[in-house]
Parts: C-alpha cells; structure tokens; sequence
C-alpha cells in the first residue's frame, strides 16, 4: 500500500473501529516493511476524518437536543390547549422524548459511519435482551397505557391504592406519581396499579358524611334527632337534597347510638366532617345530654379475718 492509497482512504480510522483485525494487521505490515512516513500518514489522515465526524456529531447532538426541547414544549402547549389531562400530558411527552431522542440517535450514529440497517439489527439484539432483563418494567409501560386509556383517575385526583392515598401529579411511562396529603412524593409502579384496587374520592361531584353521636341511657330521642337536624340544616355547605337524616341505629351496652348522614360536595367533605363533630358535642353538652365513656367498676372482697388467724 503506497501513499497515494493511504491518502484517498479516509475511512482508515473508522474502519479500525469497526474492523480492528484488519487494520491491525496492515500496520504491522508497514511497520515490519519499514513504511513508518506512510503508515503516520494514514493514522493522520484518517484522525482528522474521525475528528471532525466526531465534530459534526456533537454538533448535530446538541442542536438536535435544543430542537427536541423546542418541539417537547410546542406539543405540551398543545396538548395544554386542548384541555387534555395532565396525567395523559405526562405521558405522552414521556414517549415523543424518548422517540425524539432515539431518531437523534441513529443520525448521530450514521454520521460516525455505522450504516441503519446495522444499527438496526443491533438495536433489534440488545433490545430482546434488554426486554428480557427488564420486563417487569415492560409491564409498568403497558399498565401505564391501561391506565390512560381505562381512565381510573385523572390528574388532580385523591385516589387510594396499594395502600397509598394521595393526590395524582402525573402518570409517567413507568410510575404514578402521588403527593400525600402531608407533602410526600410516592412513587407506584404503573403495572400493579393498574390491575389493583382503585379507590377514587374525586370522581363524584358529592360525597355522603356519616357521624355516630353517642347518648346515654335514658334521653329523649325525640331531642337527640332534633339537635342533630338542625345542627345539619343550619350548616351552609351541607347539601339539601339529598335530605340531612338522623336516627338512633345501635343500642349499645352502655350507650344509644344516633347516626347522622348528610352530603357535600367532594371537595367539603373534610371541613363540613370537622365542623359537624365540634358542633354535636357542643350542642349536645349545651342541652344537658351525656357522652358515656367507658367505665369499668371493681369490687374489692372484704378479707375474712378467721383466715388470718394461724
């Protein structure tokens, strides 16, 4: 191999990357000929070819992460616009990233000089074994698409599941993830969740209170549903229809049970809870009316004084 022929093959460098016995064995060949001017000229030549792909491929990186954020944005504002769910939002931008970002990746490899159809089936290799490895994660990506096409709960919701409760912030490709009502971020793998128990206590515009007031034996029933009643008409977020509704439900060893039922919309349902407790006890002690507690009575035996004669 002469000079000439080391000069109009640029490809020299990039073809010891991918061939690396070859070439190996054509530089031994010049060193051992003792080609050493030819032999610097062709790793020169083929250097500056490598750089400057390695150039245009950092180049093309960095341009085409600006332009994948720039689209990213655009989608979501989108998405934004036509009142699509923030759960559904997440996700979707989850998948245009991680295609953007693969698309970004074979041009970047083509420009090195791996040819597609290699790249291909090489992805198509590493990516049945990585499936193998990870298919429980396989499973969170299809529970995730479950649950936005199933539509359990959507983004602002207070759910429960997998013995978690929280506020939904967004379905990502892998996790759901829940903010708790004291401020923590959980994290719930999307293929359990999806094929678990969902508890979801913003799905309906109203919700229904039960409280258990406790009397003791002995008052007027008449009196104890009345105060609960009015304690009921005269809250203003208690719903009116359907109407508030009080009766005596247990008798209890030392106790008669009343229960009041009222409905509020979902997101009162918590203060109204509140404020009904503080009110029944106040109303109830302001009529005269007991809450028994329990109360246990001993009876001490007298001792005989004959047993403690010797």
């Amino acid at each position: 191999m002469d000079i000439n022929a080391a000069v109009t093959q640029p490809d020299s460098i990039k073809t010891l990357l991918i061939n690396p016995a070859e070439e190996f064995t054509t530089a031994a060949q010049l060193i051992k000929e003792g080609r050493f001017e030819e032999l610097l000229n062709k790793i020169v030549t083929g250097s500056i070819d490598f750089a400057g792909k390695i150039l245009l491929a950092l180049i093309i990186f960095f341009v085409g992460r600006w332009l994948i954020k720039k689209m990213s944005l655009a989608i979501n504002r989108l998405m934004t616009r036509r009142g699509m769910d923030i759960a559904l939002r997440s996700f979707l931008k989850s998948v245009f990233d991680i295609f953007f970002y693969t698309f970004l990746f074979i041009i970047i490899v083509n420009v090195v000089g791996k040819q597609t159809v290699s790249l291909a089936a090489l992805i198509g290799s590493v990516g049945l074994a990585v499936g193998l490895a990870v298919k429980d994660n396989l499973a969170n990506f299809a529970g995730g698409v479950m649950l936005l096409l199933n539509k359990p709960f959507k983004g602002g919701d207070y759910i429960e599941a997998q013995n978690l409760s929280g506020t939904v912030k967004s379905v990502g490709i892998l996790y759901t993830t829940l903010t708790t009502a004291d401020n923590k971020t959980v994290y719930i793998p999307n293929g359990p969740l999806s094929t678990g128990n969902i508890t979801n206590y913003s799905a309906q515009e109203t919700r229904r209170i039960e409280i258990t007031a406790a009397v003791d034996y002995g008052s007027d029933i008449e009196m104890v549903k009345k105060i609960l009643l009015d304690i009921a008409h005269n809250h203003p977020k208690i719903l009116p229809d359907p109407e508030p509704f009080a009766r005596l439900t247990k008798i209890n060893e030392s106790s008669l049970d009343f229960v009041l039922r009222v409905w509020v919309k979902s997101e009162d349902f918590w203060p109204v809870t509140f404020d009904l407790n503080e009110e029944i006890y106040r109303q109830l002690t302001l009529n005269g009316l007991n809450i028994p507690f329990p109360q246990l009575t001993v009876h001490l035996a007298k001792e005989n004084q004959a047993d403690k004669q010797p």
